[in-house]
């Protein structure tokens, strides 16, 4: 390899630019509501030099996320969780969605935290060990929102049945399926949602090492 791509290498693993390097012009509240919307005004510095033209973004202000993939080593399966998203109400298929628990990051929580207090809110479940995956962004060009995701390996004799909180207007069925079987779901597009196909490549990655480890 030569000093270039050496240099390329670097260049694209450790940022050109900081926050440092935008001038926020302005930023207005469109919509507030449980998220928010604000219209920003901003520049910025380029690549070539120089700054760019003053420009508008809507962004949608949210709080951070957690996932849990909840997985039970021992009987190799996994629980999912299923409920209706407003965000797919004109999906072709059905806006009931399967999906890793998740949930909103509130004042002083940590994102540990967050995950077991899901668990145990969304199916019932205590997680026995947390293992974290990644964090990244959703959608950074027009949401702040940055998720981290977990696996919690639990025990899932006994899991299943209607949960969620009343006050939130949770209504949540519990799926418990061997994880060749929500493999198969996955490949057929069922689990259709970044969390779920985040964590079941980390976890197919991985489970081998877990399940040898007991």
């Amino acid at each position: 390899m030569t000093d270039n791509d050496d240099s390329g290498r670097d260049a694209a693993r450790l940022p050109a630019f900081s926050g440092a390097d935008v001038e926020l012009i302005e930023r207005r509240c469109l919509h507030q509501g449980f998220f928010r919307l604000d219209e920003l005004h901003l520049r910025h510095r380029l690549f070539e030099g120089g700054w760019s033209r003053e420009m508008t973004r809507e962004v949608h202000v949210r709080h951070d996320a957690v996932g849990v993939l909840l997985y039970d080593v021992e009987r190799d399966c996994v629980a999912l969780v299923e409920q209706i998203r407003a965000g797919a109400l004109d999906d072709p298929e059905s806006p009931w969605k399967l999906e890793i628990v998740a949930g909103l990051v509130e004042a002083g929580e940590s994102a540990a935290e967050v995950a077991r207090r899901e668990a145990m809110e969304e199916a019932g479940c205590a997680v026995d060990e947390l293992i974290e995956l990644h964090t990244y962004y959703p959608s950074p060009g027009a949401c702040t929102e940055r998720v981290t995701l977990f696996c919690g390996l639990v025990d899932c004799e006994g899991l299943g049945g209607v949960h969620g909180l009343d006050e939130e207007h949770e209504d949540i069925r519990v799926h418990v399926l061997p994880f060749t079987r929500a493999w198969e779901l996955l490949q057929a597009g069922r689990l259709d949602n970044a969390m779920c196909l985040i964590a079941f490549y980390w976890l197919a990655a991985e489970r081998a090492s877990l399940r040898a480890r007991g």
